[in-house]
């Protein structure tokens, strides 16, 4: 009862069940499908076959992963252990039951070894060991006892909640176990990488799941970067501890006593450790110190987007995550939009340009997928119309995160690809770049790291798609009106600009490339005023008018 008013689904091989020399199916399944088992010793546990064999299943479970709480009632653990007293004669009336036939001896031998064996694996740890006194206070106490326990003890085993529909992911989570290959000894550091929404995190508690039973003490600690002040690093050094060791009273006065209680208390204990969303060096040192304690066996996980925070480690492998490929994208936005592993027929044709548009990114497919659901053919045609000039809020909000961590130059280069440079070899937009001043040979590769930008095999500069309209959406953001931004890209907005003599000196940078051939006949003196103008990209057009207002920057 006590058990259940705490929200737990209990068994008990209660009177309903018939009882014979053999436990029922039913009792077999529902030990198997349990999270722990808790074994009630008391005085006359070993005079029922029944019970017997219950302890010899929960035994083959316990081998298998369960937790098996035995709770000792009226006896004592070294009782059972040794087989004195009631538990020793119960053991051996069973023998004497049994009649001469041969091979009924040899099964039940067989069986009274394995009870023996249960008795010495179940006993051998023992967590309680109480005789009952003669007050009710003390059976309530120690009852609450073992529900606080198990409440603290499933809490620590209970699996992450991985995706709704996690597509693709088996596949990740199968090379990230063979990297950390638990059964070997040392201790083993792995950065998974990759861009904001690729699906890091959602990898990340997929492994935790599938190994984190193997371990002595197991920690999943979610948004890391969120900690920023000392509270929120107190803070997040408070729940390493508490979920480690199951202790929630756990306090830490400041961020360096907090390193040496981490490192002395789960430097005996083969850790396992999973870091999410680090994003600065500082986060890994304030929670881990120089991570030259851990036990061998350990293994630790950080996630980031940033790969340069995993230089400060020592020895540490990095597993990159890439987008979805067209088959795994196709399946995850069908589930989110039909639930089923394909598209309908009629829904095809604009499915395929949503999927294309989302560029591979579980996050972005996850939120088109649950927008458009239930909604019209002709509502995905128009949503999608309106996704390529108003991104939903909440993808921009994630992928604007790692731009948000950036220096004002580094942002400053980020913008200039994002507008203009996409595509053109590095060597020629750093060259440029370099003439304004942002120092991008430290810069790109600041971008490059932190996942916002590739070099391709031909040494030109690529951007997911849709990093690149987040880039030109937080220009378009600086104002209403082309000439008060400070880059032009559209050639609707350069024309105007120009031959409206519409010029401000907000304008940094300006592309004229329109898709065919154009005159363009200058009024007045449009650059004049544009004295902060740096870059100037004309292609496809013929210039009438004069350039002597050309910046000398230019």
């Amino acid at each position: 009862m006590a058990l259940c008013d705490k929200g737990f689904n209990t068994f008990i091989d209660d009177d309903n069940l018939q009882r014979g020399e053999e436990i029922s199916t039913e009792l077999l399944k529902a030990i198997e499908l349990s999270m722990i088992s808790i074994v009630v010793f008391s005085e006359n546990y070993a005079s029922s076959t029944w019970c017997l064999n219950e302890l010899v299943k929960i035994l083959e479970c316990k081998n298998s992963g369960q937790l098996v709480l035995p709770v000792f009632y009226k006896v004592y653990p070294s009782e059972v252990r040794k087989q004195k007293g009631k538990f020793g004669i119960a053991l051996i009336e069973h023998e004497r039951k049994h009649n001469k036939d041969k091979e009924q001896i040899l099964e039940k031998r067989e069986k009274s070894e394995m009870w023996e064996e249960a008795f010495q694996t179940n006993t051998s740890n023992a967590s309680y060991a109480f005789v009952l006194g003669s007050c009710f206070e003390l059976e309530a106490q120690f009852i609450n006892k073992i529900v606080e326990e198990i409440s603290s003890t499933a809490s620590n085993r209970t699996q992450l909640f991985v995706a709704q529909y996690p597509v693709g992911i088996d596949s990740h989570v199968a090379k990230i176990e063979l990297l950390l290959d638990t059964k070997s000894n040392g201790v083993r550091m792995l950065g998974i990488h990759g861009l904001g929404g690729v699906g890091k995190t959602t990898i990340a508690k997929a492994v935790y799941n599938r190994i984190f039973d193997r371990f002595d003490r197991s920690c999943f600690l979610e948004n890391v970067r969120e900690s920023g002040t000392n509270p929120g690093i107190i803070q997040l050094q408070e729940r390493l501890l508490s979920k480690t060791l199951q202790d929630a009273h756990l306090k830490v006065d400041s961020v360096p006593k907090g390193i040496e209680l981490i490192k002395n208390r789960l430097r005996h204990k083969r850790l396992f450790l999973i870091l999410d969303d680090v994003d600065e060096w500082t986060q890994i040192l304030n929670l881990l110190g120089g991570c030259d304690w851990f036990s061998s066996g350990s293994r630790i996980i950080i996630t980031t987007r940033d790969k340069q925070v995993l230089t400060t480690l020592e020895k540490y492998q990095v597993y990159e995550v890439k987008e979805l490929n067209q088959c795994e994208a196709h399946e995850l936005f069908s589930q989110h939009t039909f639930q089923m592993k394909k598209p309908r027929e009629d829904y095809s044709k604009v499915a395929k340009e949503i999927i294309h548009y989302a560029c591979g990114l579980p996050l972005s497919i996850e939120l088109i997928g649950s927008d458009l659901c239930g909604r019209s053919i002709h509502e995905w045609e128009n949503a999608l119309e309106k996704y390529k000039n108003n991104p939903l809020k909440k993808m921009q909000e994630k992928l604007k995160i790692s731009y948000n961590g950036l220096e004002k130059t580094e942002k400053d280069i980020f913008l200039h690809i994002a507008c203009f440079f996409k595509g053109f070899e590095k060597d020629y937009v750093t060259n440029v770049l370099e003439t304004c001043n942002l120092y991008p040979h430290y810069g790109i590769r600041k971008l490059i790291d932190k996942c916002l930008m590739t070099v391709d095999q031909y040494g030109e500069l690529s951007m997911n798609d849709l990093l690149q309209q987040m880039g030109r959406e937080i220009v378009q953001q600086e104002s209403e009106n082309p000439e008060n931004r400070s880059k032009i890209w559209c050639y609707e907005d350069a024309y105007e600009v120009l031959t409206k003599n519409m010029g401000t000196d907000k304008i940094q940078a300006m592309i004229l490339r329109p898709p065919e051939p154009v005159t363009m006949k200058l009024q007045g003196e449009p650059f004049e005023r544009m004295k902060n103008l740096k870059f100037l990209l004309v292609e496809n057009v013929h210039i009438c008018g004069e350039f002597q207002y050309l910046p000398n920057g230019l």
